[in-house]
């Protein structure tokens, strides 16, 4: 099979489960990623050598190129792991998250990353520090504190990355810039529709809908800390 072959089985393997991961957990069946969906008779092994299997790092090459593709899109989400989203999936995430009908309270520094997104996007994880003065080992439990709640309700996703530092850096960018259409198609629909949507497509005992409940709840003890801020 071509790359381009596998390419195209991945973008329609996404949209068909609507939610999955690029490599599974310690190779359970749930939740589902793309590695099981191309490779279902295959334990994944997580050696870079010689003698590793190529396909582990073909896949994470893919990963990148269909990250830029906005044919689906890519996010730090589930458990901040790689994680691939159909368009119809991620609408009514975004409603039913509450991301885009600002019912989402951020702590300030969470909201300072955002608003820089959206006056510039994508920007590298190293750029994105710098405009934030967030440089140095010092600053990193901050930079990632920040950056948890944008993956988690879905303000920010990957786009690619580039060469600016030793090794490749994610290329970040806001959704409401990035999916613009797919941000406004979101606010016109009723979260507890989104909500009924996804159990549909995703099935109510779904890891990701798990979860996906799990980062909604947690909206609210968001709000109370960064009320007390």
């Amino acid at each position: 099979m071509s790359s381009k072959q596998k390419k195209q089985k991945m973008i329609q393997a996404i949209n068909k489960r609507g939610c999955l991961l690029v490599y599974p957990l310690e190779n359970r069946k749930e939740p589902a990623s793309l590695w099981s969906e191309l490779y279902p008779r295959t334990k994944m092994r997580w050696e870079w050598d010689s003698e590793g299997d190529n396909r582990v790092a073909e896949m994470w090459v893919m990963r990148e190129e269909l990250s830029r593709s906005k044919e689906v899109v890519y996010a730090k989400w589930f458990r901040n792991r790689a994680t691939f989203f159909s368009k119809e999936v991620f609408i009514y995430l975004l409603s039913y998250l509450g991301s885009s009908q600002d019912r989402i309270h951020l702590p300030r520094s969470s909201q300072e990353a955002l608003d820089s997104f959206l006056l510039d996007s994508p920007q590298s994880t190293k750029i994105i520090k710098e405009n934030l003065g967030w440089q140095g080992k010092m600053m990193e439990s901050h930079y990632n504190r920040a950056m948890k709640p944008l993956w988690n309700y879905l303000y920010i996703v990957g786009f690619g990355e580039v060469d600016d530092s030793s090794f490749p850096s994610l290329n970040m960018a806001a959704t409401q810039n990035l999916f613009e259409d797919l941000w406004l198609k979101s606010q016109e629909i009723d979260p507890t529709k989104a909500e009924e949507k996804l159990i549909k497509i995703l099935g109510e005992e779904n890891p990701f809908m798990k979860y996906a409940k799990r980062v909604r709840d947690n909206a609210k003890t968001l709000a109370d800390k960064t009320l007390s801020q």
